[in-house]
C-alpha cells in the first residue's frame, strides 16, 4: 500500500452529509497527521479539483469528485441495462462476449460473459485496451468525426504493433474505420492478440454519441469467416437493442431485426 495515497483517501473520506466542510486543524486532529502533512495532500487534491478551499481557509469536496460519481453510475446504468441481452448473445454464439466503454483512447471492459475455450485463465473485466486495435475500441473510433480521429492519433507513435496484424499506419486505419462504419460492425483478426478473433458494435448514448461497444471473441478463426455473416447480426442486434435502452433513437430503422444466429 502507498501510504500518501491511502492519506489522501483517508482525508477524502472525512467528508459527509454531516460534515461538508473541514478545516486543516480538524483534519489534521481527525487523522492524527501533522499540519503540514495534511496541507500538502490538500494542495495536492485542490490542484487536481478533488477538494476545493473555500473563503473561510475551510476545505469540501470539489467538482472532480462528481465526475468521478456520473462516470460509475453510466457504466453501471449501461451494465444494468445491456446484461440480459449480453446473456442471450453469449447463449446464442457459445463465445466470449463483452460490453467495453470509451475511456480517452482506451476502452475499459466493465461486463464479460466469458467462454470456457478463452485462453486467458482470469476475467477481462477491469482491464483497458488501445481503441485501434480491438473490435470493440474500432466499432467507437467508426462512429466517431475523421478529425477526432486524426486528433487522437496525431502522433504516429501511438500506434503500436500488438501483432503483426495490427493497424500501424493511420490512413490504413481510417480506411479500415470506413468499413466498419459502412457494415456497422468492426472485425479485430488477431490485431490485438494472436488467435483471437472478435466483432464489435458501437453502443450509443441518447446524444447519439458512441459511448462504447459490445463484442463477440473467441480462438475460433471462422468468427471472421465463415460465421461472420451470422455472428455480425448478432452483435449488431445486441448494440442496437442496448443503445435503445440508453436512450438512443435511430435515424432509420435498422437492417437488423432480430439476433438469430442461425445456429447449425
Amino acid at each position: 500500500m502507498i501510504g500518501s495515497v491511502a492519506k489522501a483517501l483517508d482525508i477524502l473520506n472525512l467528508f459527509n452529509t454531516v460534515n461538508p466542510r473541514q478545516t486543516l486543524s480538524a483534519i489534521s486532529k481527525a487523522l492524527g497527521m501533522p499540519k503540514s502533512t495534511a496541507h500538502h495532500l490538500l494542495s495536492t487534491l485542490v490542484e487536481y479539483g478533488y477538494v476545493e478551499k473555500q473563503d473561510d481557509d475551510s476545505y469540501a469536496l470539489g467538482k472532480a469528485i462528481i465526475a468521478l460519481t456520473q462516470g460509475v453510475l453510466v457504466n453501471v446504468e449501461l451494465r444494468d441495462r445491456a446484461a440480459p441481452l449480453l446473456r442471450t448473445l453469449a447463449d446464442d454464439c457459445n463465445e466470449s462476449v463483452y460490453l467495453t466503454v470509451r475511456d480517452g483512447e482506451s476502452v475499459l471492459y466493465i461486463y464479460a460473459i466469458e467462454s470456457s475455450q478463452r485462453l486467458l485463465a482470469r476475467t477481462a473485466v477491469g482491464d483497458r485496451a488501445p481503441l485501434y486495435c480491438t473490435s470493440v475500441g474500432k466499432a467507437v473510433l467508426a462512429f466517431l468525426t475523421l478529425p477526432e480521429v486524426e486528433t487522437l492519433y496525431a502522433n504516429p507513435d501511438l500506434l503500436q504493433p500488438f501483432t503483426a496484424h495490427t493497424f500501424t499506419d493511420l490512413a490504413a486505419l481510417k480506411d479500415e474505420l470506413t468499413r466498419s462504419r459502412i457494415r456497422g460492425y468492426s472485425i479485430d483478426n488477431q490485431e490485438h492478440e494472436l488467435n483471437t478473433y472478435c466483432l464489435g458494435a458501437p453502443i450509443f448514448n441518447a446524444h447519439k454519441i458512441p459511448v462504447g461497444a459490445c463484442s463477440i471473441s473467441g480462438i475460433d478463426p471462422e468468427i471472421v469467416g465463415s460465421r461472420l455473416e451470422a455472428l455480425s447480426r448478432g452483435v449488431i442486434y445486441t448494440a442496437q437493442e442496448i443503445s435503445r435502452r440508453m436512450g438512443y433513437v435511430p435515424e432509420r430503422m435498422s437492417m437488423v431485426r432480430h439476433n438469430s444466429l442461425g445456429k447449425a
